[in-house]
């Protein structure tokens, strides 16, 4: 549980409550009223910011993804302009989630696997992966330009997965999976695959 701040606003302190209460009881187990406890108010006041727990699941969605994007932002500041140095950005982030911020990344998986039944998350959840593929796609017209087009269109997929394979291979099995290492042979197999 993280360290919640004095002057934190009513929403910032529901997020941070719901993420825990995602964490010990999964999106399927967690309830309004748990959620409340855990901000220090009372349901209504929680109602009052949420009105449903979908809301507030697709709220905290958005949490999790814009964590992502400003730990890549800050990444990308001392980035060099090359192209593995740009690619080295999402692996840097996958890392620091998957090691440092592991209670996103356990929602992530939780609202993949929420997808399948709520069509809310599942759009939410597409979008926030085509952004991904988009900003990949970027990368690669940017540095490679006459990559071959099914190459193109596949790589984006293939790195996403990587990145969202190591999540689960390390949180399942922490001490049997180096994700350092992993990392390091999937950046370069992914280079050789561009460059070939």
């Amino acid at each position: 549980m993280k360290i919640k701040s004095v002057d934190e606003k009513p929403e910032d302190k529901i997020l941070d409550a719901a993420l825990d209460v995602v964490i010990e009881k999964t999106i399927c187990g967690t309830r309004m009223h748990l959620i409340a406890e855990r901000a220090g108010m009372v349901q209504s006041n929680l109602h009052y910011y949420y009105k449903t727990k979908n809301d507030l699941m697709l709220a905290l969605q958005k949490k999790v993804l814009k964590r992502c994007l400003e730990i890549r932002d800050r990444l990308k500041i001392d980035a060099k302009n090359t192209l593995e140095d740009q690619l080295d950005v999402f692996i840097k982030q996958k890392l620091e989630f998957i090691l440092n911020e592991q209670e996103y990344d356990f929602a992530e998986i939780d609202f993949w696997v929420q997808g399948h039944i709520n069509t809310d998350i599942q759009t939410a959840f597409a979008a926030s992966f085509e952004g991904w593929r988009k900003e990949i796609g970027e990368i690669l017209d940017k540095y490679v330009p006459d990559m071959p087009k099914r190459k193109r269109k596949y790589l984006p997929y293939l790195i996403v997965s990587a990145l969202e394979g190591a999540s689960m291979q390390y949180l399942i099995n922490k001490d049997r999976f180096d994700v350092v290492e992993y990392f390091e042979f999937c950046k370069s197999i992914i280079i050789k695959a561009i460059r070939e």
